[in-house]
């Protein structure tokens, strides 16, 4: 037989052991899921995409076409093309225009048209003709007044890339055209000078621009 009080046999001490229990448990729980959503948290960090670098274009390679409308420009070497001369005051340099019968020539080396005896390897100087006014076929009269008197003329047309003073014949300064411009400007009466800067890369040979003073002498 129990006696009353036995710690044995007391219901409310079994009932409290009985709450510690389950509060144990509750507890544990808990923690449980604590740990688990920190852990959620941490793989969603993990899984977030990296952000995606940009790729810089690739540089066209060696001669590869341009995509920018661009092209190289090509070098060209010197041409026969005649540009405008500078203006000058006729019978300033070079030999001067001879003088009508009676008159005196101009500035310069010039004589009296006609005057002088030109030697056979003189007259085989190019000569290129040039007409720089409004007269219709002047160059082609020139042409025939140079090769009636022996000259070697290869080429007769218009010239309208500048305003010529004065009938001119026009050389390569340092080379025997020089020579051979003098006599001829001294045979028909016209003025001698270098070459300028837009014809001073054209075709060699003797280079004479008639304008509307040009007379046979």
């Amino acid at each position: 037989m129990t006696t009353p009080g036995s710690p044995g046999g007391s219901p409310l001490r079994i009932g409290g052991f009985a709450l510690i229990g389950v509060g144990i448990v509750a507890g544990v729980i808990g923690l449980a899921t604590t740990a688990l959503g920190n852990g959620n948290g941490a793989d969603g960090g993990t899984n977030a995409a990296a952000p995606t670098s940009a790729t810089a274009p690739a540089e066209p390679g060696p001669g590869a076409t341009p995509t920018d409308g661009s092209v190289p420009l090509p070098s060209f070497g010197p041409t026969g093309n005649i540009g405008a001369p500078p203006t000058t005051e006729p019978g300033a340099g070079g030999a001067g225009a001879a003088g009508g019968a009676g008159g005196t020539g101009g500035t310069g080396s010039g004589a009296a048209a006609g005057g002088g005896v030109v030697s056979p390897d003189t007259l085989k100087a190019p000569v290129r003709v040039y007409n720089n006014s409004t007269i219709g076929g002047l160059a082609e009269r020139a042409r025939t007044d140079f090769e009636s008197a022996g000259w070697n003329v290869t080429e007769a047309r218009n010239y309208s890339d500048g305003i010529i003073p004065t009938s001119t014949v026009y050389y390569r300064p340092g080379t025997a055209e020089q020579g051979a411009a003098d006599a001829l400007a001294r045979q028909f009466g016209m003025r001698s000078e270098p070459r300028f800067s837009g014809i001073e890369d054209a075709t060699p040979g003797i280079i004479v621009i008639v304008t509307k003073d040009y007379q046979q002498r």
